[in-house]
C-alpha cells in the first residue's frame, strides 16, 4: 500500500505569500491534503522573509523518503521556483537528523520488486535531485544532523551547506551490494573524483569536519548556532539581483560541465545501474541482511 504524505502549510507572521495564500494555482494538493487529520505531515514548508522553508518532517524515521515523499518534496521544490514572492530555499529535517535516505519498508518493497520497476524507482530520485539542483533560485541546506546515502545527495545538491558540529555523513551502498548510482554525479561534482573514490568504496561515517575539508558543507557551527549561519547567508542573498543570481548559478554549473540536459542522460544511466543491482544476488543478499538485521555474507567478521 502507497502511503500518501501531505504538506504541512503555515502562514509566517510577516511574510505574506503565496506559499501561505493557498490560491487555487499552487499547493491545491497539499491543501487538500491537508485536510485528513488522520494523515501524517511528511513535509512542512514555510515562508519567511522571502525564502522557503522545506523540513522533512519524518523524525521517527531519520527523516528517511519513501516513493511518497520524494514526490512531495518535488512538488515542494517546484512550487519554491515558480513562487515570485520566494527568493531562496532552504532544506531541512526535524529531529536529531538530516535525513538517513531510504526509508527501510521503502528498500523492502524495492528489493521485491522487478529491476523495471526499480528501474522507474530510481529515476523518481533522480528527478529529485536534478530538480534541486538545477533549482533557479538559491538553496541552502540546513544540516542539522546525520545526512546518509540519499541524504547526502539533498546536501550537495544545494548551492549553500550549512552544518551543525555534530552532524555525520556515510555513503554505505556498499555495504549493502549496492552503489550511491543517482546521487553520483552531485556527490562528485561537491567532493571531487578523489574523496568521492574513497568514500563511494569504503562506506564509512565521517564527521561534520571531514565533510568541510572535502567540500561536500561550506560551514560548520555549533548546533546552536545553525539557525544564524543559516539567517546570515539568507541576508547575503536578499542583496543579490535574483536574474543575475539565476544566471550566476547556471553560469556556475556550466562552467563546471552540468546541464540539465546531460544530467538528465546521466540519470536514466544511473537509474539503470542501480535497479540492475538491487535485483542481484549481491544487491539481494545486501538487502536482505540489512532488513534481517545481520551482516552479509561477504562481510569479514571482527
Amino acid at each position: 500500500m502507497v502511503r500518501i504524505c501531505q504538506f504541512k502549510l503555515e502562514a509566517v507572521a510577516h511574510a505574506p505569500s503565496r506559499f501561505s495564500a493557498s490560491p487555487a494555482n499552487r499547493y491545491d494538493r497539499g491543501t487538500r491534503l491537508a485536510e485528513r487529520a488522520d494523515m501524517p505531515n511528511c513535509l512542512e514548508v514555510a515562508v519567511e522573509r522571502r525564502a522557503a522553508r522545506i523540513t522533512l518532517n519524518r523524525p521517527g524515521l531519520h527523516n528517511a523518503f519513501d516513493d511518497a515523499l520524494i514526490t512531495e518534496l518535488i512538488d515542494a521544490l517546484n512550487s519554491a521556483e515558480r513562487d515570485p514572492d520566494v527568493r531562496a530555499a532552504v532544506l531541512t529535517g526535524t529531529g536529531p537528523s538530516f535525513s538517513a535516505g531510504a526509508d527501510m519498508n521503502w528498500m523492502r518493497a524495492m528489493a521485491q520488486a522487478s529491476e523495471a520497476a526499480n528501474r522507474a524507482d530510481a529515476a523518481r530520485l533522480a528527478l529529485l535531485m536534478r530538480t534541486l539542483n538545477f533549482l533557479a533560485k538559491p538553496t541552502i541546506a540546513r544540516v542539522n544532523g546525520a545526512a546518509f546515502g540519499g541524504g547526502v545527495g539533498l546536501v550537495a545538491c544545494c548551492d549553500i551547506a550549512i552544518a551543525a558540529d555534530t552532524a555525520t555523513f556515510g555513503l554505505s551502498e556498499v555495504k549493502l551490494g549496492l552503489v550511491p548510482a543517482v546521487i553520483s554525479p552531485y556527490v562528485v561534482g561537491a567532493i571531487g573524483q578523489h574523496h568521492a573514490r574513497r568514500l563511494f568504496t569504503t562506506g564509512e561515517t565521517f564527521d561534520a569536519s571531514e565533510a568541510l575539508r572535502i567540500g561536500l558543507v561550506h560551514r560548520v557551527v555549533p548546533a546552536a548556532q545553525l539557525d544564524a549561519e543559516v539567517s546570515r547567508h539568507l541576508a547575503l542573498l536578499a542583496k543579490g539581483a535574483p536574474i543575475a543570481q539565476r544566471e550566476a548559478k547556471m553560469l556556475a554549473l556550466r562552467m563546471g560541465g552540468a546541464t540539465a540536459g546531460s544530467a538528465e542522460t546521466l540519470d536514466a544511466l544511473n537509474a539503470a545501474l542501480i535497479a540492475r543491482l538491487r535485483v542481484s544476488p549481491e544487491g539481494q543478499e545486501g538487502l536482505g541482511a540489512f532488513l534481517d538485521k545481520r551482516p552479509p555474507r561477504w562481510a569479514e567478521k571482527d
